[in-house]
């Protein structure tokens, strides 16, 4: 196991479950439904690569390591981009914050980091130990 994969698994993972509640609770009053939404996806998303994270430490001494660090990198990647650019997305509606909203062209960035990190773990899979 990598126990630094593991620690910040943990930690995005708390701050998935955080994020989650705030946008169930209090994101409602602040900003409208459609960005409340956009804001979910982005925590939808954090947690589905927490998981991949995990899987990823528990794996690590059994596959490649080379191929899941590379898969981990991409995972922290594309949860900063994709997830942080919908969360800051939000912030800026939530402030009626103008002249920042180029930031969602990061997002797709993200989501190809996501898919590296898969097909790095295909890689890890398929090259074993």
């Amino acid at each position: 196991m990598h126990k630094g994969y593991l620690k910040t698994a943990a930690l995005l993972g708390a701050l998935s479950v955080a994020l989650g509640a705030f946008g169930a609770h209090g994101l409602k009053k602040l900003v409208p439904a459609e960005t409340v939404s956009t804001f979910e996806t982005g925590v939808r998303y954090q947690f589905y690569h927490v998981f991949a994270l995990l899987a990823v430490a528990i794996l690590f001494s059994t596959y490649s390591q080379r191929w899941l660090k590379n898969a981990a990198i991409c995972f922290i990647t594309g949860i900063i981009l994709f997830s942080g650019s919908l969360y800051l997305l939000t912030a800026l509606k939530a402030t009626e914050t103008v002249g920042l909203s180029g930031i969602g062209a990061v997002t797709p960035i993200g989501g190809v980091f996501f898919i590296a990190g898969w097909l790095c773990m295909f890689r890890a899979f398929v090259a074993g130990k």
